[in-house]
């Protein structure tokens, strides 16, 4: 097994789409203060909360100027599917070619109810790199299990996390059990600037080489699960490379990197969100929203 560290996943397919809530059914939050020092109120979320009836985490950083903005950035949130990335993001920065291109067997007992794309090939197997891209371009489930086993399993993706230095973003179960998002459950949960920082270094920064973090947005920007969340919020023009992420309690989140049609420096986008109680569906069109409040707000 390869030890390193990776966040979580969960399916990335939108839970459903509700209507818009009354102001009073918002869920209340434990932490008042939403943003630290060194970032800027997101102007517009606050409203957004209300006529959602939800709760919304925003990081955003223009990496041209430096610039964050957030709302409730150190609370925590299930990440869900978000992880994804990050698992894909660590097996990047560790496999050579050749474990690239091995093949990951596939076994019956592997394939859970969501996985699209492994269940075509049990008693085959698929290249590693083909498990990579069916976790983030449709967000297989399977394959994101098939990950955490090569990482070594969930404590070695923690312990693996928090030498890199994200001391907030809990890996703790598998797929499905990591969608539960239970409020104040910790386990399987990140805060929008902790996840932001990790996402930066592996798809941005300096963490994978410039071929693998090529090859990472690629299959990002390939992401078939996203297509009524951040990319609907930014202008006509604009690329997204995203991954998304659903589970209970109305979590639906939404993390990606976005390059603005004037070649102007990328952002990073983070948006995790969730209704508070068990049944609730979620709703695109809240990261839709946020995303263009954010747009709004940096004058891109």
């Amino acid at each position: 097994m390869l030890v390193a560290a990776v966040l979580l996943a969960g399916c990335g397919g939108s839970g459903g789409t509700a209507s818009t809530s009354s102001p009073s059914s918002a869920p209340s939050s434990a932490a008042a203060s939403t943003t630290t020092p060194d970032v800027a109120a997101l102007a517009g979320v606050d409203a957004l909360e209300q006529a959602y009836g939800a709760r919304v985490g925003a990081w955003v950083l223009d990496t041209g100027t430096g610039q964050v903005l957030g709302h409730r950035v150190d609370e925590r949130f299930a990440h869900a599917s978000t992880i994804k990335l990050v698992l894909v993001g660590l097996l990047l920065q560790r496999v050579d070619d050749a474990q690239l291109d091995a093949v990951v067997p596939i076994e019956a007992a592997d394939v859970l109810e969501y996985a699209p794309v492994t269940s075509q090939y049990v008693g085959v197997g698929l290249p590693l790199r083909e498990v990579m891209r069916a976790a983030i371009t449709v967000s297989d489930n399977t394959a994101a299990n098939l990950l955490v086993e090569q990482l070594g399993g969930p404590a070695q993706v923690q312990a693996a996390l928090r030498d890199a230095g994200n001391t907030t973003t809990n890996v703790d179960r598998t797929e499905p059990a990591l969608n539960e998002a239970t409020p104040g459950d910790p386990r399987d949960t990140s805060t929008p600037a902790g996840l932001g920082r990790t996402v930066e270094q592996l798809v941005l920064g300096d963490a994978l080489t410039p071929p693998r973090r090529a090859l990472l947005l690629q299959w990002l920007q390939e992401n078939t699960t996203g297509d009524a969340a951040v990319r609907a919020g930014v202008p006509t023009g604009w690329t997204v490379g995203d991954k998304t992420g659903s589970g209970g309690y109305g979590t639906r989140n939404d993390v990606a990197v976005v390059q603005p049609d004037d070649g102007g420096a990328p952002l990073v986008v983070v948006l995790l969100t969730d209704r508070g109680t068990a049944e609730a569906d979620s709703d695109d069109g809240l990261l839709a929203d946020a995303t263009r409040a954010v747009v709004e707000q940096l004058g891109r």
